[in-house]
């Protein structure tokens, strides 16, 4: 059935495009070779036949000067085609560049570009149009340029609202952890995600011009007497209707089936084709409450990542700060995984995110320190991190179906890493994109290489990912839930792989994950976050035979082969609370079995090698419920 639909809709395209396409060739055919296809030259005049109608000597009559209809015909379908294309690019060349920047960098660079172009389309277009020509004067190539300028407006419009979607995406997150520039992921990366709505706009705009370039010729703005232009002799034929109502048909005609012949063109393109503004804010000093109950501690000579007293804000609709993450603090040895476990919302993801620099706008760090393998990150500008991304420190990312690049092959995609961060050269980074898919275990990986992620299975995917994220070797790699979209039997494979390659490049990694069964499976240590702060940290057999706090031991009891396999499942009652509404005390005192008066207080962490925020840890048997 799929197959039998997919046929039908690609015979109604071809219906579509063969006619248009024809149309448009033909018209280009003419206009190129005008001068050897007019049978007259389009400005001899004959008083004599003026107004005649259709004969064999004048196809489509004469006009009020005796002049042929055809052959200015002909020449006019020159000028449309030399004003909508010098018209269109002027709009595209202004427009999509400037849109580009705007979308992706936002700020007072978008703020004011924005006002202006809303000043500009809240007047009737073809009022700018006017007065841009009034001041350079009529002409063709002026009214161009006038047109160009109205019409780049669609297009900044345009790129700018594609790219605000396309820079939230998860392939250009994963084009930045690799340190891409932000010219590069506008130009390689994003720009040929929104080409199917510049191709609609392209056509929209040539459509347009051509009605543009007519009006303004009909009223003396454009082509000036006595050139050959299809607004021109519509104007002739408005004055002389009566005696020659004929005359308005030809360019009338060629005008609709011109401009519908390129609509319905882009509309096939494209489904072939087809696939904010940032708020500075002042920095703030951490509130107490937050800043002091971490204590400081230095890293260790093995420690590739060591992040201490870490507290992380967003800005609300509002315009206010709050916090997302406090005080977590935690390290990871090199050789080492350590996992990072909790529901969604807790902020596994965002700590990640912020070890990248990627949190995004409205997100910063405003207290803590980032180490990684003895650098400082938490004051590194945009360019450092990008140095520092890929080489250092990679992530793998959920779902590898976004957040590899649909445009590219997986071959180009992880050589791009390598020429841009080993400075391969194409042939050089290919040679090794190739050996990387293979040592992640995908066969015949030169053919794989040319393939697109979409013909890829989700396994498969997967591994081009973690292929591209150890292209550099690098020192910690973040694996935010690799595993959740996959099937038991491909998970247990990415995890074997996991390891492998841990063993191979000696790198540590940060597991995050909110399957328990996986972090005990790959991990050597365990951190429960729970609303944004780190409620439990213990060696993965330690955790796992006797956790000492309350949600720890809810989320292991949920586990379904830890349950007794009689229904209902256990459950953890309530949900995790937005940060705004988190509890003044215990976070998780609300949804807590054992919680009471003291839990409304400020808990901090204790403990040394295993640390836990919770007030009743050595007093309650938490393995009871398990």
């Amino acid at each position: 059935m799929k197959t039998a639909t997919n046929k039908t809709h690609n015979a109604s395209m071809l219906a579509v495009a063969i006619p248009a396409s024809t149309i448009l060739i033909l018209l280009v055919i003419v206009s190129i070779g005008a001068e050897w296809i007019a049978p007259y030259d389009p400005l001899k005049q004959s008083l004599r036949e003026a107004l005649q109608s259709p004969s064999p000597a004048h196809w489509l009559g004469t006009d009020n000067l005796g002049r042929d209809v055809l052959s200015r015909l002909i020449f006019g379908g020159r000028i449309a085609l030399i004003s909508s294309l010098e018209a269109t690019l002027i709009a595209v060349v202004l427009g999509v560049p400037l849109g580009l920047f705007i979308g992706y960098r936002g700020g007072w660079w978008d703020w004011a570009v924005m006002r202006l172009v809303e000043a500009v389309v809240s007047i009737p277009g073809i009022m700018v149009a006017i007065v841009i020509i009034a001041i350079l004067g009529p002409g063709l190539h002026r009214a161009m340029i006038a047109l160009g300028i109205l019409y780049s407006t669609a297009f900044l419009r345009l790129a700018r609202s594609v790219v605000l979607a396309e820079r939230e995406e998860v392939y250009v997150k994963a084009a930045r952890v690799i340190g891409a520039s932000s010219n590069r992921i506008l130009l390689r990366h994003i720009l040929p995600n929104i080409a199917p709505p510049l191709i609609i706009q392209v056509t929209l705009t040539i459509g347009a011009v051509l009605l543009a370039e007519a009006g303004l010729s009909f009223v003396g703005l454009g082509v000036q007497p006595p050139g050959a232009s299809w607004g021109t002799m519509l104007n002739t034929a408005a004055t002389y209707m009566a005696l020659n109502a004929f005359l308005a048909v030809p360019p009338g005609l060629a005008i609709v089936i011109t401009v519908l012949s390129v609509n319905l063109l882009g509309d096939v393109l494209r489904d072939s084709v087809g696939r904010g503004i940032a708020i500075s804010v002042k920095p703030t000093t951490p509130t107490a409450k937050f800043a002091e109950s971490t204590t400081t501690s230095q890293p260790k000579a093995d420690d590739i990542l060591h992040i201490q007293g870490l507290q992380v804000v967003v800005n609300s609709k509002d315009g206010s700060e709050f916090p997302v993450i406090t005080d977590l603090s935690f390290s990871i040895k090199k050789g080492e995984t350590l996992g990072l476990v909790g529901e969604s919302g807790c902020g596994k993801t965002i700590t990640g995110l912020s070890i990248l620099g990627l949190i995004g706008t409205g997100g910063r760090v405003t207290h803590g320190t980032i180490n990684l393998n003895n650098t400082e990150l938490t004051s590194f500008s945009t360019q450092q991190m990008e140095q520092i991304r890929g080489d250092e420190v990679a992530m793998v990312f959920q779902d590898p179906t976004t957040s590899l690049n649909p445009a590219f092959t997986v071959g180009d995609q992880i050589a791009e890493v390598l020429r841009v961060k080993q400075g391969m050269t194409k042939k050089q980074a290919w040679a090794r994109a190739v050996e990387l898919i293979d040592r992640v275990g995908i066969t015949r990986p030169a053919e794989r290489a040319k393939a697109y992620p979409h013909e890829l299975s989700g396994g498969m995917a997967q591994r081009i990912a973690i292929a591209r994220a150890l292209s550099c070797n690098p020192k910690l790699l973040i694996a935010d839930e690799p595993t959740t979209a996959l099937d038991v039997t491909i998970q247990q494979e990415i995890l074997d792989l996991f390891r492998d390659l841990q063993d191979e490049f000696g790198m540590a990694i940060l597991f995050v994950t909110h399957d328990l069964a996986v972090a005990a499976d790959i991990c050597d240590r365990v951190c429960v976050m729970y609303a944004g702060e780190l409620v439990e940290m213990a060696n993965v057999d330690e955790l796992f035979a006797a956790p000492r706090h309350p949600y720890t031991a809810g989320l292991l009891s949920a586990m379904p082969h830890a349950s007794d396999r009689k229904p209902p499942l256990p459950t953890i009652k309530g949900t995790v609370p937005v940060p705004k509404l988190w509890p003044t005390g215990c976070r998780f005192s609300e949804r807590c079995d054992y919680s009471q008066k003291a839990c409304e207080q400020l808990i901090t962490l204790t403990g040394t090698t295993s640390q836990v925020r919770c007030i009743r840890a050595n007093e309650i048997n938490m393995g009871a419920s398990i």
